[in-house]
């Protein structure tokens, strides 16, 4: 398997939490029943089988061209879990929209149960190993991960020339490389950066 490479952006100085999420290879399609007209867009749909908020595409609906994006093409919506048959897009207004039919797109969560996962910080003479036993890495469910940086952590990473890369070990003894990228140490700081 080829890792997923991903940007690692990092605020010095500060705690980082920052989410991750291991996903299958293989797509799930659940059909999109009812599109609610709420301010905040309620999407019916029965048995959708997702854990927790996940990234999610549309696919197929009508009359609300703004809600389809097209995997892998397009980044996903993330989706909150009202209930077993109900989901929330936060981030676009279903009031007064006239939509029907589609499809809920997404890709399942790897089981992480009998596995466990390194993420491992380096740079020129710097070297950062986070695990769940040194609560560098918080396993939240299936597919779903937390990286936790201290202050001081975060405060101790170069500017320059740092990556990371995200080992998964198998229950039989295989390690999986995740997740490979850059780490992106902010520059300056404060909150005078908006004017």
């Amino acid at each position: 398997m080829t890792p997923a490479c991903l940007d690692l952006p990092i605020v010095p100085g500060a705690t980082n939490r920052k989410p991750l999420y291991l996903l299958q290879p293989r797509v799930e399609r659940k059909a999109i029943s009812v599109i609610q007209k709420t301010p905040s867009l309620l999407l019916t749909v029965p048995g959708h089988g997702l854990p927790a908020e996940w990234p999610c595409w549309v696919e197929g609906v009508s009359g609300f061209a703004a809600l389809n994006r097209q995997p892998p093409q397009q980044a996903p919506w993330m989706v909150g879990v009202i209930d077993a048959d109900t989901v929330e897009v936060n981030a676009l207004n279903g009031a007064g929209q006239n939509a029907s039919g589609g499809w809920l797109v997404y890709q399942p969560g790897v089981d992480l149960a009998d596995a466990t996962a390194q993420l491992t910080i380096t740079g020129p003479g710097y070297s950062l190993e986070l695990t769940s036993a040194n609560g560098g890495l918080e396993v939240l469910g299936v597919g779903r991960l937390n990286i936790v940086l201290t202050p001081e952590q975060s405060a101790a990473i170069p500017h320059d020339g740092v990556t990371y890369t995200l080992d998964i070990t198998w229950q039989n003894g295989d390690v999986s490389r995740w997740l490979d990228g850059p780490v992106t140490v902010r520059r300056g700081g404060g909150h005078g950066c908006c004017t």
